[in-house]
This record gives C-alpha cells, structure tokens and sequence, in this order.
C-alpha cells in the first residue's frame, strides 16, 4: 500500500521553497552576486521584519519546521505576499515573536 502525500504538506513544502528562494534573492537584489554572501546573515539563517518598527531578526531555518512559525508565514502571505520588496515581515507583535523564538528553541 503506498502512501500519498496531503496537499497540506505539499502546500507547505511548496511555500517553504518559495520562502527560501524568496530569502536568497535578497542579496542579488543589494548588488551581491551569486557567490557572495551577506557578511551578517550567517550560512543556514535568514532575515525577518517584526512588528511595527519593523525590527529586523536573523533566525536559522530550522524555524521554518516549526507549526507555530508556519502558521506566521501564512498569515505573512496573506498580509503582505511573499512578492514584495520589503523582506520577509512577520504580522506580529516584537514580543510574541521573541516569545515564539524561545518556544522553537
């Protein structure tokens, strides 16, 4: 009997790549090239934007495993599209993003 894979991970998966992708054009977009790398984003981290100040948080993508941070990333392509050039934002306060960060850790 072989197992068939639910839409929903496949969707999740779909938005992870998409993420991903998303997150390592940055630096083409800042006039890096292909083999450079931004000098503050370490190798397996990305950048995100929380709350209204927009605070910027470099995070390992590991995170992107976790359901909490999931349901973030959702809810960040709903509110803003992951088309845009402000960087990853996150649609959540500063400290529920900290609290989050503890949590996944």
């Amino acid at each position: 009997m072989a197992l068939k894979k639910s839409n929903k991970s496949s969707s999740q998966s779909a938005a992870i790549k998409q993420i991903l992708k998303k997150c390592s054009s940055f630096g083409k977009k800042s006039g890096y090239d292909e083999n450079s790398h931004l000098h503050d984003v370490p190798k397996g981290h990305f950048a995100v934007y929380v709350g209204q100040n927009r605070s910027r948080y470099i995070v390992p993508i590991s995170l992107l495993t976790h359901p909490e941070f999931q349901i973030l990333l959702q809810r960040a392509e709903e509110e803003f599209g992951f088309n845009n050039d402000m960087g990853l934002t996150l649609p959540c306060d500063e400290h529920v993003f900290c609290s989050l960060l503890r949590i996944c850790s």
